[in-house]
């Protein structure tokens, strides 16, 4: 079964943020995830949306996502989102 984290992110320092990105994609692909979206302007149909980023990624299995996000790699570069951005992160798992 696929799990797609969904992150909602306001972004508060491009300059500290950037360290994050400048790693994030190259240990998404370690670990076997897969960018589906990453939205600067999403399209706010209904409700409140106060992000300037979505962002979508794919994880085949639970155990992949696991191994990434509590991965020494992961956690080294995710102290730089946190302190340049407001996230709000979830994972959902798709239908198969």
């Amino acid at each position: 079964m696929s799990y797609y984290f969904l992150a909602q992110i306001r972004i508060n320092d491009d300059n500290e943020y950037q360290k994050y990105i400048d790693s994030a994609g190259n240990i998404f692909k370690k670990y076997k995830g897969e960018y589906l979206s990453v939205d600067n302007a999403p399209l706010l149909l209904e409700g409140k949306c106060d992000y300037n980023r979505t962002v979508l990624i794919k994880f085949n299995t639970m155990k992949d996502f696991k191994e990434w996000y509590d991965s020494e790699d992961y956690q080294k570069i995710l102290k730089y989102r946190l302190s340049a951005a407001d996230c709000d992160t979830i994972l959902i798992k798709g239908i198969e």
